[in-house]
Order: structure tokens, then sequence, then C-alpha cells
């Protein structure tokens, strides 16, 4: 981008000249006639080029009379009178802050109204270099958030272009939200992607959210894309930390596929799976179309079961590990009884077999740790038989203690979860069930005590339901519903879940759009099963809403001997609260 700064003349060209007027320096009537024109323009003496413009009228010969005369004449005061009425009005009593914003919010308006992106492209032929207004106007954020809503409508004007660079030197690029803002230089871009990549490192309470956002900026375009994942996957190799860079990466393809984006080509590429062909061409086929097919799975078993299998990481593809366990989880998916114990393997294989390069080796050797293969495999196989069976709440607490030994095993956590999401998304499931707590949620907590990596997940089913239609129950039961789904997000919340569960009730109260009883019940509940000493976050999120006498106005007695006083006492006095 530098080289295409100076060969638009930005730097190179003699301040005060452009290429017209290099052509009409050789003939003076032409040049005074310019400046004349100019002159005539209302408030032109308060222009950044004016002295360019009469050293060039004086040098080619210009009367200084004619001059005054079109300068004076043609001065209008405009910015002088608005400062003349800013006084004004702070004198009748507007705070400073309020009258500066009147000002530089309609200023904006006009800006935004009347922009010529061909105009601002000029600015550095008539300055031949960087004005200094420019620079002053990069120190504050009003006018920063302009030139951002300017880039983003004209994303290929110079001016602007090389204004956001100048932004993101000077340490403000944490500010640039705009994708197609950033992705236009690489200097730019390279920092708005650090900043993403440290706020999901340093954010763990809101992954979810810092995922998605780095996520949507990646996946801009094929360019950031590639150049991004690139860089992800060379900092996934470091030993400090790679996982989670590897991890965010996964979640970049992941989030690339849902949006419809075919990333499947860049992440062959990237995985180094050249070198085993017929692997590659296997999983390429699968992951393209989207879907397994028994010929290909054969593929990848028989170059598994061999001695001297592919690397590991070729197969824990997100996607492939989705497809598999939708295959062996969902229920409806029919597979052939012959291939099973092939998808039972692949899927064991890529989440129990651990693959590293050998100590004091050469690099080609690795050694595969299998210990857990076995047990592995037992365990999907049994948790796929109970879970493929259509069978009620009832037939399955006779399945129980099976399940809940299968559970332990990581990958059969997520297999269950995909199975029951399946079951109770069913808009009959609440209609036929009797239970205070259906089995299938019962399941889910114990999930989520075992696997707290999952519980993420857990909640994002429990909101689901949370916020799903009911008509055909009565109210009530609605009503008592929506409290056994609370139950469970308690339930979360003791088991480390406390902030995500916290932020979806507080929006729920922002939205006004949940029943109070319910916000009541929640508070209630958790009132009941809290113990300080409490987070400062925790009592940032929790405290606003105790404190709502809407929500706990009934629950208050004559003292502060009830769990509501005691909370808010506590707080007031151990906490500093906004």
């Amino acid at each position: 981008m530098e080289v295409e700064y100076e060969d638009s003349g930005w730097q190179g060209r003699t301040k005060g000249q452009s290429n017209t007027e290099e052509l009409h320096e050789d003939n003076p009537q032409k040049t005074i006639q310019e400046c004349l024109e100019k002159f005539l323009t209302p408030d032109y003496i308060m222009e950044p080029g004016i002295f360019t413009q009469l050293k060039r009228y004086f040098q080619s010969g210009g009367s200084p009379e004619e001059v005054i005369s079109m300068l004076s004449e043609n001065y209008k005061a405009v910015a002088q009178m608005a400062n003349l009425l800013a006084e004004w009005l702070i004198l009748a009593g507007v705070k400073v802050t309020e009258v500066q914003a009147m000002v530089e919010n309609h200023l904006k308006e006009m800006i935004l109204k009347s922009f010529d992106p061909k105009k601002a492209d000029t600015i550095f032929t008539e300055e031949g270099e960087t004005p200094d207004w420019l620079t002053e106007m990069i120190d504050h954020y009003t006018w920063r958030s302009l030139i951002y809503r300017l880039a983003e409508e004209y994303p290929d004007c110079l001016m602007l272009n090389f204004t956001i660079k100048l932004i993101s030197d000077a340490g403000f690029q944490s500010e640039i939200t705009s994708i197609s803002t950033a992705a236009q230089q690489i200097e730019v871009f390279s920092r708005v992607l650090k900043t993403s990549i440290v706020k999901f490192l340093n954010n763990p309470d809101d992954v979810h959210g810092a995922i998605q956002e780095c996520a949507r900026m990646v996946c801009h375009g094929q360019h950031t894309y590639v150049y991004s994942q690139v860089l992800i996957q060379v900092l996934s190799q470091e030993q400090k930390g790679g996982f989670n860079m590897k991890r965010l990466s996964q979640e970049i393809i992941k989030y690339a596929l849902q949006n419809n984006q075919n990333v499947t080509p860049i992440t062959m590429a990237l995985n180094g799976s050249a070198v085993y062909p017929q692997a590659c061409q296997a999983l390429t086929s699968m992951l393209t179309r989207n879907t397994l097919n028994p010929a290909d799975i054969t593929v990848l078993f028989r170059n598994y079961s061999a001695s001297d299998p592919p690397p590991i990481d070729l197969i824990r593809n997100p996607q492939f590990l989705e497809l598999l366990v939708d295959a062996l989880f969902r229920s409806g998916v029919k597979i052939n009884p012959e291939h099973k114990p092939k998808y039972v393997f692949l899927l064991a294989y890529a989440s129990a077999v651990i693959d590293q390069p050998a100590k004091k080796r050469p690099l080609t050797e690795r050694t595969l740790n299998k210990d857990d293969l076995k047990n592995t495999i037992q365990a999907i196989e049994k948790a796929h038989a109970i879970c493929n069976v259509d069978q009620g709440s009832t037939e399955l607490i006779a399945e129980l203690q099976t399940l809940y030994n299968c559970i332990k095993y990581p990958v059969v956590g997520v297999g269950v979860i995909r199975w029951i999401e399946n079951v109770v998304m069913e808009p009959s499931y609440f209609k036929l069930s009797t239970d205070s707590c259906p089995t299938h949620l019962a399941v889910l907590d114990e999930v989520a005590a075992v696997h707290p990596t999952l519980q993420q997940q857990i909640l994002f089913l429990l909101i689901r339901l949370f916020e799903s239609k009911q008509d055909e129950l009565e109210i009530l039961v609605q009503l008592e519903m929506k409290k056994m789904i609370l139950d469970r997000m308690v339930n979360l919340l003791t088991r480390g879940c406390v902030v995500p569960v916290l932020r979806y009730i507080k929006q729920c109260c922002a939205i006004e759009d949940t029943d109070i009883s319910l916000i009541r019940y929640f508070v209630t509940e958790v009132l009941e099963t809290i113990m300080h000493p409490y987070s400062p976050e925790f009592v940032q999120l929790f405290l606003p809403m105790v404190e709502n006498e809407e929500i706990t106005g009934t629950m208050r007695g004559e003292g502060d001997n009830d769990p509501v006083s005691e909370f808010i006492v506590h707080c007031k006095a151990h906490y500093t609260t906004v």
C-alpha cells in the first residue's frame, strides 16, 4: 500500500503543486483566472490552501487590490457565526459539552451528506504532505468515528484508507470494527486481527462472543481467511498456548461452514494432507458434499487401522467430527450395520488417540498412545445403542447407570447432548412428558457435572428451550416448564458456568419479555444456593436483580434477616458497586 500512496503522488510532489497547476504555470493569465475563480467561493480565506493560491496569484502578476476585494466581499464568516452562536448558548446556560456535541454532530451530518472522495484525494496533491489538521482530527474519537463511517461507504478513497492507517498507527486499531475498512490494508488488518485474538485469549468468560467476532472478521473474504488461518496455524505450533490457537482455527472453520463458505480446499492445503493422497481424497470428498458415505469412510478406516496411519489432525476436522456425531447420535439416522463399527472407530480414534512426535527421535517418527481407544469405542457403542432407540423417560431410567458410565468419555458427552437436543426440541416432547424434570434433562445435569467444557453447549440448548414457543401447553404448565429449565440453569451456575448464566438472565430482565415471576424464581433459587465470598463480576451482574423492587419486593421481611436483605447488605459492605 505504501507504493500505492507514493505512486499516487501523496509524498513525492512539491508542496502546493498538482499536475494541472504545473501545466498552467507557464500561462500567467490562466493561473490568475484559476485563482480568481477560487477566491470567488464563499469563505475561501478560511481554506487551508489559501496561502498557496495567493503565492501563485502574485507570482503570476495578480493585482493585490482585486484579491483583497474578492476575499473580503465573499467572506461570509460561517465558522465565526457558529462560534458566536455556541458562545451565546453557553451564556444561556447550556452545558459546554452539550454545545460541543451539537456542533460536532451537525458537522458530521454535513460531511456525510456532501463528502466527495475525489475531492478528498486532492487534499494531498494540494498539501503535498499529511495535513496538520488531519493529524489533530484523529486524536478525537468523534472524528475517528466519522472516518470509520466514511471509509466503509467509500472503500476506494485513498485519503480515507491513508487516514485509517494513521489511526491504526496511533494505536486505535481496537476501534476499527468495520471489517471491510480493516481488510483494505494488511498493516491495519494485522493489528485488528491481533487485537481480536488477544481478546479471545483474555476473556475466558465470553469465549463464544470473542470467537464470533474474530471469525466474522477472518471470514470477510478469501484473502483475509487465508492470511489469518496461515498465521493462526503457525501460532498453533507453539508449545505454550498452541492448543488455544488450534481451537480458534477450528471455530473459524465452523463459522465459515455455517455461512455457506466452502473453505475445504484451504483447510486441506494447510493441514498437510497432500502427503496422504488416499485419506485426503476421501476426506475432501465428504467435506465438500457435507455428508458421509460408506466408501470414503472405509478408505479412512483402512488408513487409520494400518501400522503407519496418517496424522490424527487430519480427521480432527470440526466438520467431519460433527458429521460423525450426527450419524451416530442423531435420532432417525440409519447406518448400515456392516459399516457402523468403522464410524465408531474413526470417532473414537479422533477423540482418544494421542499422536505426537517422539522425543529425541527424528521428526518423522511418531508415538501413538492408544491406551483409551478400546474403552472409548465400547463407550460410544453402548451410548449409541441407547440413544438410537426411541424410548421415553420411563424406559430411559433403566439405562441411566450405563449411560452415566459412558458419559465419562468427553466424546460421548458431546453425542449425548446432540441426541437430547434432537429429542427435547420436538414440539410434542413437553406435552407428552409428565415428570417434574424429564429424564433427558436430568442427563444434561450429569454431562455438565462431568465435563465443564461442554457447559456452554448445554446452556445454549437450555436457552433455546426457554425461548421456544409451547403454545400447545396451558399457561400454568408453560410457567412450570420454564421454572424447571431455570433449575437446570441454576445447576449449571453451581457447576461453574456462572457469568454466562447471569448474563442471559440479565438480558431477559433488560428486554422485559420474560414473566417477572420467572426472574423472581431464579433469584430465589440462586440466593438459596450461593455463599460468600463473591467475585466482583458476580456482584455486578446479580446485585441489580436482587435490588430490583419489582423482582424481590415481596421477598423482603421487616428487618435485614431475609436472604435478599442479607445479600444486599453484604455486597454494599464488601464491594464497590457501579
